[in-house]
């Protein structure tokens, strides 16, 4: 089974992903180890009485053990297969969950610090956690078993800084649009639709003079 992409529809018309994972290997520590850990008991049972003449309970114990811990581990990966931390061009998504569904959204202009912080083991082997301060409700958001969370970091601060920048350029795009003189085509338009409310008597001929007169002077 392969792990799910973040699905693009849920995305917003002009959005662009920039990073789409799922957790660190990290996570499947816990269950893996129980796994291992009864697996062992069973062989161990299994040598001490191999006939099964005296150590029943202790079969049945450790057959219990194997198939709940492999459940365990099965359910770790489902939802290691649905979880996906998103970083698209306007804001950051985790959502998880088999079949019920829970998700954060955090728009990217409202992120107000990101932190992480690695234990010595989880720096050799590439993990950590996330935290982020945003100006929303929640204000802090804690984020477990990141791939090289140090690196998610700074693709947050550059999509952050990007996201700044394409705002900056909008800005000065429509401060030069209304600032702009109007054209002559858009002059001859205006005069067009004058002449035919004059026509229909929307206007008096006086009205239309003054219209065209400021049309013209402006």
């Amino acid at each position: 089974m392969r792990a799910m992409p973040f699905p693009k529809k849920n995305l917003n018309a002009g959005e662009t992903i920039a990073l789409d994972m799922h957790p660190h290997w990290w996570y499947f520590s816990e269950a893996a180890v129980a796994l291992v850990a009864s697996i062992v008991f069973g062989i161990v049972v299994l040598a001490k009485d191999p006939q099964g003449s005296g150590g029943t309970a202790l079969r049945w114990l450790s057959l219990i053990l194997i198939v709940g811990t492999a459940l365990w581990l099965l359910v770790r990966y489902l939802r290691w297969m649905t979880t996906n931390l998103v970083i698209t061009s306007d804001r950051l998504i985790f959502r998880q969950g088999i079949f019920a569904k829970s998700g954060i959204e955090i728009p990217l202009n409202r992120v107000n610090n990101v932190n992480f912080s690695q234990s010595v083991w989880e720096r050799l082997l590439g993990a950590g956690d996330l935290l982020i301060e945003s100006g929303g409700e929640d204000g802090q958001q804690r984020f477990t078993d990141i791939r090289h969370p140090e690196r998610v970091q700074n693709l947050i601060h550059a999509a952050t800084e990007a996201l700044e920048q394409r705002r900056a350029a909008y800005s000065a795009q429509a401060a030069a649009a209304s600032a702009a003189p109007p054209t002559t085509g858009d002059v001859a338009g205006q005069l067009e639709r004058l002449e035919g409310l004059l026509q229909r008597g929307s206007l008096t001929q006086e009205e239309f003079d003054a219209q065209k007169r400021k049309l013209l002077e402006g």
